[in-house]
């Protein structure tokens, strides 16, 4: 790990890669860290009428938990809580979608990335 890493120089790496990923793949980046109280959403991505509100988890590589494990039910609470948030404060019209990118790094460069396109909507229990 790289010397006196933090939680959210961490958090910085695989977001950072993820918003190259977005662009490179005909997307906008619109919002970065938006946050409520009670929830944030790392990356709010457009590609025409399409907003991707995107769950980013960071891990060095060999953690005991892949990035997958951490979206739980609660999680996927906060983030529709903060989509919905969002969508108010702005007015957007949108089709909508939740992602997770899960992103694994080792010194600070990114060793593996999965991307995962509507990994739940807002009715998913």
């Amino acid at each position: 790990m790289l010397k006196d890493q933090t939680s959210r120089s961490i958090g910085n790496i695989g977001e950072d890669y993820v918003c190259e990923y977005l662009r490179q793949n005909g997307y906008e980046i619109v919002s970065r860290n938006f946050t409520i109280r009670g929830g944030e959403v790392d990356i709010i991505a457009s590609q025409g009428n399409k907003l991707a509100f995107v769950e980013v988890k960071t891990r060095k590589v060999g953690a005991l938990t892949g990035g997958e494990a951490a979206i739980t039910y609660t999680k996927k609470q906060r983030l529709i809580k903060t989509a919905k948030a969002y969508l108010a404060k702005t007015k957007v019209k949108a089709f909508c979608r939740f992602d997770v990118a899960v992103v694994q790094h080792e010194n600070g460069r990114v060793v593996y990335f999965k991307y995962y396109r509507s990994a739940f909507d807002a009715s998913t229990k």
